[in-house]
């Protein structure tokens, strides 16, 4: 059987989320996902639309090209990017509804 983890495990993504929040504690708080799977990664979720996804990937400085889109489901876009930030990957995720089309022939 393998040993549980402890607290010190995640100390790396817990560090970053600390310094996140002192560096840019102006920028809209996300949903932070922590995991003991994943140990050395901090997830941050944005689902009020992609102002906020785009606000943190500035700051985080993420080029626009690393960015990935995709669609899910019936119709909600999502946005995902990821950095290395001091010992810890953070991940980064914005999810929108895709516009409507209007269906007329032209």
């Amino acid at each position: 059987m393998n040993e549980p983890l402890t607290m010190d495990a995640l100390a790396a993504p817990l560090r970053v989320l600390r310094l996140l929040a002192a560096d840019f504690g102006h920028l809209p708080a996300p949903d932070v996902d922590l995991s003991r799977v994943y140990p050395d990664r901090l997830t941050l979720r944005y689902h009020e639309g992609l102002d906020a996804f785009e606000a943190w990937r500035e700051a985080l400085a993420v080029p626009p090209e690393r960015v990935t889109h995709a669609v899910q489901g019936a119709g909600t876009r999502v946005l995902r990017a990821s950095a290395d930030y001091a010992g810890a990957e953070v991940h980064l995720y914005g999810y929108s509804d895709v516009p409507a089309v209007d269906g007329g022939a032209a």
